[in-house]
């Protein structure tokens, strides 16, 4: 079997869909499955061309049994609404130019991350060319991320905007996504309940363990045994509505024992850097992207980890940082709303993280006290529990490959796989 899988992102990006493409296709070589992917020039989360990747055509090169072809697109240097349209509209086009090099490849199945909406239409050309299956994977519903944001909130535009989506999305032979709140939205989108796929995001627990120490990285960063650290670390974007995580911090700063770590690259860290030194808030720590060999030490190291997002996106995007929290059995403060996918697991666990409202400074403030005056050094077992039996990365991949047996490739003759 062959798969050609369809991204803005993939490895070495650390961070979100980069990190979960690149640990995908090389599972799926494992299994016997031959996998191509067809992506970008690493930038994200920093929005630099990564170190030893130029921004231009890469021919064809393999790792970890991979095939990958590299697509230039525009960077922005600063991320506004208009510069980012820009920046996926470039991947579009000179994704579209890498597809029809491809035509003679004539995989069995396109697998298209979103984002980008914006490559469907390429997409779809493909598969009625080559006779490949169409697979839409919504990591991000972004047409929903950007009307949630406030970006073109034209009613009329608006409109066609949401019709187009509906029209791309219907005309993919399965559409999977990462929960199940997000298929839902997807079949309210016009997709058939038999044409949905739920294909979460995992995590490596056997390498994301509770058994891990973080005294020496606590050491290291010059903290001391009483501090309690309150740690955010992920992509520092607008989405995220990290001010709160600031503003807290500035009511929070009579607690001496209380310390914010925040970890990241994103459009957003020069924003936020610059808000706590204008507060001068001394209890704020800002640290690069850390390398992904000491993720086991840094959360182990942590006493509360935050999971922040804006309201409006709080459904539209299912925080991928939360699945590495619940496997090293982290205690995780998390704004949701509790009809939202991490709302209605937090009401089936009750201990497996705590709940507060998005965007409600004094409702998250009275909770981060709350979580920092438990024993947070003792392991959260009920959020590890729950990443062993539904997050391990082997048996959520074990699962998605059946379900493509028997849901996309049922017509195939035996033995394909």
């Amino acid at each position: 079997m062959k798969i050609l899988i369809y991204s803005l992102n993939y490895s070495p990006e650390l961070t979100g869909i980069g990190k979960y493409n690149g640990e995908l296709a090389p599972a799926l070589v494992k299994r016997g499955i031959e996998a191509h992917v067809v992506t970008a020039i690493p930038y994200y989360p920093e929005w630099q061309c990564h170190k030893g990747f130029k921004n231009k055509w890469s021919k064809k090169y393999s790792v970890d049994g991979v095939y990958i072809y590299r697509c230039p697109l525009y960077i922005p240097k600063k991320v506004t609404t208009f510069s980012r349209l820009i920046h996926l509209f470039s991947f579009s086009f000179s994704s579209l130019l890498r597809l029809i090099t491809l035509l003679r490849l004539k995989p069995d199945a396109l697998f298209l991350v979103q984002p980008t909406l914006f490559c469907a239409p390429a997409a779809l050309l493909y598969c009625k060319i080559t006779g490949a299956k169409a697979i839409m994977h919504i990591q991000d519903f972004e047409i929903d991320a950007m009307f949630g944001l406030g970006m073109g909130n034209t009613g009329r535009l608006k409109t066609v905007i949401y019709a187009m989506e509906k029209w791309l999305l219907k005309r993919f032979d399965v559409v999977s996504s990462i929960s199940y709140s997000m298929l839902e939205k997807a079949h309210a989108k016009g997709v058939k309940k038999e044409d949905l796929l739920f294909f979460p995001n995992w995590a490596d627990t056997d390498f994301i363990t509770p058994n891990i120490s973080g005294t020496k990285l606590r050491t290291e960063w010059g903290f001391e045994q009483q501090d309690k650290i309150i740690l955010y670390s992920g992509n520092l974007g607008k989405k995220q509505g990290l001010e709160i995580v600031i503003s807290a911090a500035e009511a929070l700063i009579h607690r001496s024992e209380l310390k914010f770590v925040i970890i990241g690259n994103g459009a957003y860290s020069d924003t936020l850097q610059q808000m706590a030194k204008d507060k001068n808030l001394i209890n704020v720590y800002f640290k690069p992207l850390q390398p992904w060999r000491l993720m086991p030490e840094i959360l182990a190291a942590a006493d509360v980890h935050l999971v922040v997002q804006r309201a409006g996106a709080a459904d539209a995007v299912l925080p991928s940082k939360l699945t590495n929290i619940l496997s090293a059995g982290g205690h995780a403060l998390v704004t949701t709303e509790p009809d939202t996918e991490l709302g209605k697991i937090a009401e089936k666990y009750p201990l497996i993280y705590n709940c507060v409202e998005p965007e409600n400074l004094e409702a998250f403030i009275n909770k981060l006290i709350e979580c920092t005056e438990r024993n947070t050094r003792l392991i959260n077992k009920e959020a590890r529990k729950y990443a062993v039996e539904n997050l391990n990365l082997d048996r959520v991949i074990d699962r998605f490959v059946d379900d493509l047996k028997i849901k996309v490739f049922k017509s195939l003759p035996r033995g394909i796989f």
